[in-house]
This record gives C-alpha cells, sequence and structure tokens, in this order.
C-alpha cells in the first residue's frame, strides 16, 4: 500500500466513511514538516509529515488549532486526525485556499480579528499543556504572575540553549531576566489567548476572512502577539492600525516590544545559528540600558 493510499485510510477512518485520494501532490512553504495536498471526490485535506518521534508537535499543534477556532476570530482549518501512518506522524487538516494579506481590506480585517481573538481571556498566564515554537519545545506551567511566566518559561530556557553561543549572552540574559518585574510596575497584562507565533507567513485570507494557522498558543499579554507580527517583514499598516482602533495599546509597549521579541530571535539564534547573535545581544543591551536608565 502507497503512503497516499495508507493516508485515505485514515482519513477514511477518522471522518466515517471512505476516502480515496485521486491525486496528491507535494506542498511546500514549511521548513520543519513534509506537506502534501490530497484531492479525491470533490475533496481536498493538507497533510503534514515527520518522523513518528514528531507526533507531540502534531499533537500540540491540533490541540492550539482548536483552541484558536473556539475563539471565533479567525478562519483557522480544522484538524481531521492525527496520528502515526506508515511508520511517519501526520497531521490531516481540512485545506484552505489561502492568499497574502496583501489588500487594505484585508490588513483591517486582520486586525480587528486578532484584538477579538484577544479578548479571550484567562485568569493565569501558560496553557494546559506544554507545545513547541517551531521546532522548538515550549514550556507553558501556569503562573499568576506575567513577569515570571515571561522570564522562567521563555527567555530563561532560551538562553540555557544559547549558551554554547557563549556565557556572555547568557550571563546578561540572566541579568535581563531577574530584573523583568521592572517592566511591569505600571503594566498588568490581561491574559488574552495568544496565537503565539504570528509572524505573516503564518497568517493569511480564505476569501473574505481573515485565516491564521501553525499556531504556538499560550495565554499572556495581548501584546506579545502584536509584536511578533512586525518581525521578519510585518504585516501592512492598516492592519496596525485596524487592532489600535479595535483596542487601544498600553504606554510602553515599544519597549516590551523588544522584550517580547527577544524570545523569537534567541529562538531563531538556536534554530538557525550565530548569524542571529548580534542581533540578540543587541536587544538584550537595550533592554538592560533602559532598566538601568
Amino acid at each position: 500500500m502507497t503512503l497516499s493510499e495508507s493516508l485515505s485510510a485514515e482519513i477514511g477512518r477518522a471522518r466515517g466513511r471512505p476516502f480515496r485520494a485521486a491525486a496528491s501532490r507535494e506542498a511546500g512553504g514549511g521548513c520543519i514538516h513534509r506537506a502534501l495536498v490530497l484531492e479525491g471526490g470533490g475533496e481536498r485535506w493538507f497533510v503534514k509529515l515527520n518522523s513518528a518521534q514528531a507526533l507531540p508537535m502534531f499533537e500540540a499543534e491540533q490541540d492550539g488549532l482548536v483552541a484558536l477556532a473556539a475563539a471565533n476570530a479567525f478562519r483557522v482549518p480544522q484538524p481531521l486526525c492525527c496520528g502515526i501512518v506508515d511508520g511517519q506522524s501526520c497531521l490531516v487538516l481540512e485545506h484552505l485556499d489561502l492568499q497574502p494579506v496583501a489588500e487594505r481590506d484585508g490588513a483591517i480585517a486582520c486586525g480587528r480579528a486578532l484584538a477579538a481573538l484577544h479578548r479571550t481571556t484567562d485568569t493565569r498566564y501558560g496553557w494546559r499543556r506544554d507545545n513547541f515554537i517551531g521546532a522548538t519545545p515550549q514550556a507553558n506551567t501556569e503562573s499568576g504572575s506575567w513577569a515570571r511566566f515571561f522570564a522562567d518559561a521563555r527567555l530563561r530556557p532560551q538562553l540555557e540553549r544559547a549558551a554554547v553561543h557563549g556565557q556572555a549572552l547568557r550571563k546578561k540574559g540572566e541579568s535581563l531576566a531577574s530584573m523583568l518585574p521592572a517592566f511591569f510596575l505600571d503594566h498588568r497584562p490581561q491574559s488574552s489567548l495568544l496565537h503565539g507565533d504570528l509572524w505573516h507567513g503564518n497568517a493569511a485570507m480564505c476569501g473574505n476572512a481573515p485565516a491564521v494557522f501553525d499556531p504556538a498558543v499560550y495565554c499572556g499579554d495581548r501584546e506579545a502577539d502584536l509584536a511578533m507580527t512586525e518581525l521578519f517583514g510585518g504585516f501592512p499598516e492598516a492592519f496596525y492600525a485596524a487592532y489600535r482602533e479595535a483596542w487601544p495599546l498600553s504606554e510602553g509597549y515599544e519597549s516590551r516590544k523588544t522584550l517580547y521579541n527577544l524570545y523569537h530571535v534567541l529562538n531563531h539564534l538556536n534554530l538557525f545559528g550565530a548569524g542571529y547573535l548580534r542581533q540578540a545581544e543587541r536587544m538584550i543591551d537595550k533592554l538592560l540600558a533602559e532598566l538601568r536608565g
């Protein structure tokens, strides 16, 4: 039995009626998983594949997609099933026809949808399970303190991994982590449901509806999501104007933006190498200078 046939059988079992893929093609766009599009009988499914050991990544992604869909703010690809097929882990998703967020109307819709997502709130920071940021494990042990959560569950694990690039970065980063409460003397953020990995490559338009995918969900300061949208190319300006119109930001966001994006730059340093080292060092130096100001 071919992989396409095995996946077809798994899809059929999950939805309770037979499915046979008449066509199968590779889908690009990811650097972690292999992806296929299966088509047959007027249906189309998007399938992610990896080694059997990667199944926890797909289980966490499925959990995040379900949480985002329940918030009813964005169009989200509905997960059908995940498991092991022919010795590989797989995640089967509803296939969406996606287009980039390029037009003003789409950018406005995305900004409003993100504000609506963030209106889904909790009483604590973190998540019901650990998950992944890209290929990196992401701890989500819940806490009643946002500063403590961000220091212990976000910065410190990345700094430990980054120690291979030198102890100077880790030492300065630990100084920053220990001083983190000073950033939140006048900012006590509500705990909002976050996408968690919201760069422009993880958002699109599905018809007239804004869509998101590839989440790393947790509950935290909504500014952490918004900050990441400004990394790696950013979103159109209309997106930011629409978000701020729906829910204005608090004073001090520019400083906190650097702090929140440090987490993602450290993650890229740990995933992709020393090309991100100087950027991480500059961000830490800037934040320490502000604190010692």
